[in-house]
């Protein structure tokens, strides 16, 4: 499966768990409905897997990103009014510091369903 279609099927999964609670939930309460959603559109996922991160090789932390789908994609899930610079950092440096070579950054708070893609400028993707 090509990386666009993978993040079409996670943006799918998400506009139903949205469209289906609405906005005013916790995190984790759209992190579980996200879960239940990827897992009927066939797409293999990791929950809150831990990954090392590295500064000049050297171990220096570990982080958890909410979601990685097909080994190849961070998502990362926030549950706030308006999405912020500092939570498109954050996608950005997970998707960076994992070495994976996109993101996608979902808000579940608004109104409206946010979402931003984040790419690794330094890996290539298909």
């Amino acid at each position: 499966m090509e990386i666009e279609e993978i993040t079409y099927k996670i943006n799918g999964c998400a506009m139903k768990v949205h469209n289906t609670l609405g906005n005013g939930f916790q995190e984790v309460i759209y992190q579980r409905c996200l879960a239940i959603e990827l897992s009927k559109a066939g797409l293999t996922f990791g929950r809150e897997i831990e990954q090392t991160i590295f500064y000049e090789d050297i171990e220096v932390g570990k982080r958890r990103a909410d979601f990685i789908v097909e080994n190849i994609v961070v998502v990362e899930v926030k549950a706030v009014i308006n999405l912020e610079n500092v939570h498109l950092a954050q996608a950005k440096n997970y998707v960076v510091a994992y070495k994976f070579p996109i993101g996608l950054l979902i808000n579940f708070g608004s109104t409206s369903l946010q979402f931003k893609k984040v790419y690794n400028n330094n890996l290539k993707y298909t």
